[in-house]
């Protein structure tokens, strides 16, 4: 008994680590939260992860779904393995295990509710009755912030998807809804690219930026080769050069790059939830 004991014992200790190495040579799946449309989130995020594989030696698929809503259930159903989110911080879903290890080094962003500079709307109580786009009902900046906003001061609105903030702003500009909610980052990278003029009419508290984040079943090694492969990215100059071209493609500032964040930089996400509305929690 004592022999088979230790020999089952090695055949799970095999096991593992045969699944260890499994893992590690198929790779890993990044997400991250879609706050462009699906030519432009390649094109900010291919080259970086193609960067983060070969520096770390740990292989990263690129893992980007229609919607921010589609690409986050990826992440509820345990589909990947990193994520670039702020969808993650709600009392619920902080029970899942996913751990912060990084963020941009950009301004905080904030909620935003804007129009086109040369709308009649001026103020907010004008939106009531009226159709405001917003990317979908996960965008935690985007959507659930200014939302909130709005149903704790009474004005009603008649929501509308538009999958991303890029969707939500086409909306906006072709007519077809009165205002859009936004993320102040994003507002500026599409006012810079498409030539546009907003009116904010509402803005939040700040924000962190969103998180890098691994999941808890990543192996530590992995895990930590990965992250630093981001975190050091901007000390080398094929990486830097990367960072810089991609922020030029969407429009942030040509230093946006990754440094070292924890939980606690998240503070504002969870008194947000503490507070809000409960269709939004």
């Amino acid at each position: 008994m004592p022999m088979l004991r230790t020999l089952l014992a090695l055949a799970a200790l095999l096991s593992m680590s045969l699944t260890g190495a499994q893992t590690r040579e198929a790779g890993y799946r990044f997400s991250p939260v879609n706050q462009y449309d699906i030519p432009l989130m390649a094109a900010y995020w291919n080259p970086i992860v193609q960067y983060v594989s070969d520096k770390s030696g740990v292989k990263l698929t690129l893992r980007i779904a229609r919607t921010s809503a589609d690409t986050t259930a990826y992440v509820l159903t345990q589909e990947v393995e990193f994520v670039f989110s702020n969808h993650l911080f709600s009392p619920e879903r902080e029970q899942l295990g996913w751990k912060v290890f990084g963020r941009r080094q950009v301004p905080p962003i904030l909620g935003q509710i804007v129009v086109p500079e040369d709308s009649p709307i001026t103020r907010l109580e004008q939106l009531k009755g009226q159709e405001v786009a917003f990317a979908g009902p996960e965008a935690f900046v985007i959507y659930k912030v200014p939302y909130a906003h709005l149903l704790n001061s009474g004005i009603d609105v008649k929501v509308v998807f538009g999958g991303n903030q890029n969707g939500a702003l086409a909306q906006l500009f072709a007519g077809k809804v009165q205002a859009a909610g936004g993320n102040s980052q994003l507002i500026e990278g599409y006012a810079k690219r498409e030539g546009k003029k907003f009116r904010v009419l509402w803005s939040s508290e700040p924000f962190n930026d969103l998180a890098l984040m691994v999941s808890g079943k990543v192996p530590a090694k992995d895990a930590q080769a990965v992250a630093d492969a981001f975190l050091h990215m901007h000390q080398d100059p094929a990486g830097r050069e990367i960072l810089q071209q991609t922020a030029q493609k969407v429009g942030l500032p040509m230093d946006a790059y990754f440094v070292p964040s924890t939980a606690s930089d998240y503070a504002a996400y969870r008194r947000f939830y503490q507070s809000a509305p409960a269709q939004l929690r």
